[in-house]
């Protein structure tokens, strides 16, 4: 049984205090006690024709016309009605006053249902109405749980720990996944919290908390099927993931800077895991992309990258046009396999485009890349990697490439995890570094 009553319950009081039930009888009904059906019915009933004016509840307050009641020795004669004078109560001096109060009220059922008197009776009527009831209850028990029950004290002990952390960029659930202990409550309390001014943290000053318009699909039109994609079209890569579903699947994109700058980021992610691999192009040209690719396979081992990087799947930039060149060596050994989304369809790769929002909050859109360095790349790419992901239990993209083509592909490229306390998503980063 539920500790609280239901709508159901509070009808079943209604109707029984109408057939001028007791208050026992209608506990015996419920499985209850008297006691919870007595304060339920104090706490809940709603008054009506009372006098709502001042605070004088004289039932004859509206039409009565007395003055000087007081009978005070003075030289001028008072021209005010009593009922609204400011020095002396009317209802101590006057002998007609009768409180809109009826006395019966005190007592139980505390209600005018089935009272002989209620239809001559012009004292404040007093019903219960089982749904006015229920909706006063469900609005005090919302009230009740709101606001900040946490002591002032305790608060900024927890503003000193969280403000650091998140001027670096870091998420509440990043912060969380490395100080639950320390801070002893949930996320959501910690976000109402922020809402509710507690912090010197604003909800602008949250990476994550941002609202996603509801994406809509769309029917996507082909003007032509280019010679690149026969064969490497979204629809082939589906066939083929199906067939070989034990492959790790690789998405793979560009980033631009400022207009002007030559030099853009090469990006790919893998989706087992959201490790992102960076590189620095001098340019957005088919030759640098390849030359990238040719770089891992010379490190790497050509059976190593084949079986790191078995399939990746990206967009139909200009860039990622020369597929032959990509998926074969020199020598014509296959290396991969290479897909491409649908045009206008970005959202088919949204693990990519996803982790770019942490690749931004580093390098804001309108940055320039030109003083960037291999170096610079380097330290991005670990503390992006170094950011818990609530996909994947709160582990972060390091934690997750355990297997051994994974760790030689850390190894080979020297890239290791960031403490938690010590990851920075801002452009801060690269000055500090500097």
């Amino acid at each position: 049984m539920s500790k609280h009553l239901t709508l159901s319950d509070r009808s079943i009081i209604e109707k029984y205090i109408a057939l001028d039930m007791s208050f026992a009888y209608i506990a015996r009904r419920l499985n209850r006690s008297a006691t919870t059906i007595s304060r339920e019915v104090k706490n809940h009933r709603c008054f009506v024709n009372g006098i709502r004016y001042t605070s004088n509840d004289c039932i004859s307050y509206r039409t009565c016309l007395k003055r000087n009641l007081c009978s005070t020795e003075t030289k001028y004669t008072c021209f005010n009605r009593c009922k609204v004078c400011t020095e002396y109560s009317c209802s101590d001096l006057c002998p007609d006053y009768i409180s809109a109060h009826c006395p019966l009220l005190d007592k139980p059922p505390y209600v005018c249902t089935c009272c002989p008197e209620e239809k001559k009776c012009q004292r404040s009527h007093a019903y219960y109405t089982a749904h006015r009831a229920h909706a006063d209850y469900v609005k005090q028990r919302s009230t009740s749980r709101k606001g900040i029950r946490t002591s002032p004290e305790r608060l900024m002990e927890l503003n000193d720990l969280l403000m650091p952390l998140i001027a670096k960029g870091q998420s509440i659930n990043h912060i969380f996944a490395s100080h639950a202990d320390e801070i002893g409550l949930s996320e959501k309390t910690i976000y109402n919290y922020i809402d509710m001014n507690a912090f010197h943290i604003r909800n602008i000053d949250l990476p994550k908390k941002v609202r996603y318009r509801q994406r809509h699909p769309h029917e996507i039109v082909m003007k032509r099927d280019y010679q690149y994609r026969k064969g490497r079209s979204y629809t082939d890569f589906i066939s083929f993931v199906e067939q070989n579903q034990k492959l790790a699947i690789w998405e793979m994109d560009t980033v631009k800077g400022s207009r002007g700058s030559q030099q853009v980021l090469l990006t790919m992610i893998l989706r087992d895991t959201n490790f992102m691999l960076i590189f620095l192009l001098p340019d957005g040209t088919q030759k640098s992309v390849l030359t990238v690719f040719d770089k891992l396979t010379l490190l790497l081992g050509i059976e190593t990258f084949r079986r790191i990087f078995p399939v990746i799947l990206t967009d139909n930039g200009v860039e990622f046009k020369g597929s032959h060149h990509l998926e074969f060596t020199e020598n014509g050994a296959r290396r991969t396999r290479i897909f491409y989304c649908d045009p206008q369809a970005s959202w088919q790769k949204g693990r990519i485009e996803k982790n770019h929002v942490l690749l931004r909050q580093i390098l804001p859109k309108g940055t320039s890349f030109r003083t960037l360095e291999d170096s610079d790349i380097h330290l991005i790419t670990c503390h992006v990697n170094s950011v818990v992901r609530e996909l994947f239990d709160n582990n972060t993209p390091f934690d997750l490439m355990q297997k051994e083509e994974h760790k030689k592909l850390l190894a080979t490229l020297a890239l290791s995890p960031i403490p938690p306390d010590e990851v920075c998503l801002k452009p801060k980063l690269l000055k500090r570094k500097k």
